[in-house]
Parts: structure tokens; C-alpha cells; sequence
């Protein structure tokens, strides 16, 4: 347990906190998000299972643009 002592979680506790809101809203966007069940299902876990590099991926690439149409 000396390892866990040791750790300085001033400088962790932001990227912690970052991670943890980058999920969540990626999560919540994907779940409102217009698609298929196999379609959501793939990008839940990817958003889950890819530390960090997930959520990022989902809002590059998962969500579709809107088109305008007046």
C-alpha cells in the first residue's frame, strides 16, 4: 500500500475528473443520439472500454451532423 500513499492526487485528481465527464457526456449523447441498437451498443463500449481515447473518438467521429434543411 506504500504505492497508493505516494501518489500525489493534486496533480491526478483533474485528469481523474476530466475522464470521468468526457464519459458521461459521451455517454449521454450517444444514448440520446438517433441510431441503431447494434450501432449504440458498439459506441457504448467503445466509450467505455477505451480509457480516455473513447469519449474523444465518439465525438470525433460517432455522432452525425444534423443537415439543415429550411
Amino acid at each position: 500500500m506504500e504505492g497508493i500513499e505516494a501518489v500525489n492526487w493534486e496533480l491526478i485528481a483533474p485528469f481523474v475528473l476530466l475522464e470521468f465527464m468526457l464519459t458521461l457526456l459521451a455517454l449521454v449523447l450517444c444514448i440520446r443520439q438517433d441510431m441503431t441498437k447494434e450501432r449504440r451498443l458498439v459506441w457504448i463500449l467503445i466509450i467505455i472500454f477505451i480509457n480516455f481515447l473513447g469519449p474523444i473518438i465518439y465525438l470525433l467521429f460517432g455522432r452525425r451532423k444534423k443537415s439543415t434543411t429550411d
